[in-house]
């Protein structure tokens, strides 16, 4: 026999599961993994710690879901914008400005994202266990770009190092860099500014050379 949950549990369940996930996006961002603690997590929902053990087994296990959450909705924000583009420039600048806005709107998923290039706790020798999809992302565009002619002999690694990783930058630095330079990420002007340097630094890195 199947028994499933009434619709109105399941919801509560669903709504308490989500409300963990996004405190604790917040806390593992401003804490790192190893500072991180389910108890500080309980106090931000609401919640007493075993509620979040019902969810997630330990630390390990809700961190893992938080890392899916964040590069899932990633990239479903890249299939959004390049699904159906078949220019290549347009594609990559897709990506990038799909990159740009999920990391704008979730701060605290940018904090953990940069955080992984130097904590290497968390995953182990794993290190791209959630992120390969955005991985892959980048290099389909690339590769394809590259095999049609339209981009330069360039790889993605080169792209994400050189392009794309500065999206990091940008929405982390808004209050890291002295209050002189203190900047908010989400104004319009701002980062309509950088998305337009976003873009000349894209063209420019994939640029055929001239023969």
């Amino acid at each position: 026999m199947n028994v499933s949950k009434p619709p109105v549990r399941q919801a509560r369940g669903d709504a308490t599961r989500r409300a963990i996930l996004d405190a604790a996006e917040t806390i593992f961002a401003e804490m790192g993994y190893a500072a991180a603690r389910l108890e500080d997590v309980a106090q931000a929902v609401g919640i007493r710690r075993p509620s979040i053990v019902y969810h997630f087994p330990g630390k390990q296990e809700l961190y893992d879901a938080v890392e899916a959450d964040i590069f899932t909705s990633m990239h479903a924000f890249v299939v959004e914008r390049t699904d159906n583009v078949s220019d290549p420039m347009a594609r990559l600048l897709g990506l990038l400005d799909a990159w740009l806005d999920f990391l704008v709107a979730r701060p605290a998923a940018a904090r953990i994202i940069q955080r992984l290039t130097a904590d290497v706790g968390p995953r182990g020798d794993d290190p791209v266990r959630f992120s390969e999809t955005a991985l892959r992302d980048i290099e389909a565009i690339i590769a394809a770009g590259v095999a049609e002619g339209a981009f330069r002999p360039i790889t993605a690694t080169e792209i994400l190092n050189g392009v794309a990783s500065g999206s990091l930058f940008y929405v982390c630095n808004g209050r890291q860099l002295g209050a002189a330079r203190t900047y908010d990420a989400a104004d319009p002007a701002e980062l309509g500014r950088y998305r337009a340097l976003l873009h000349r630094l894209a063209r420019a890195a994939v640029q055929p050379e001239a023969g």
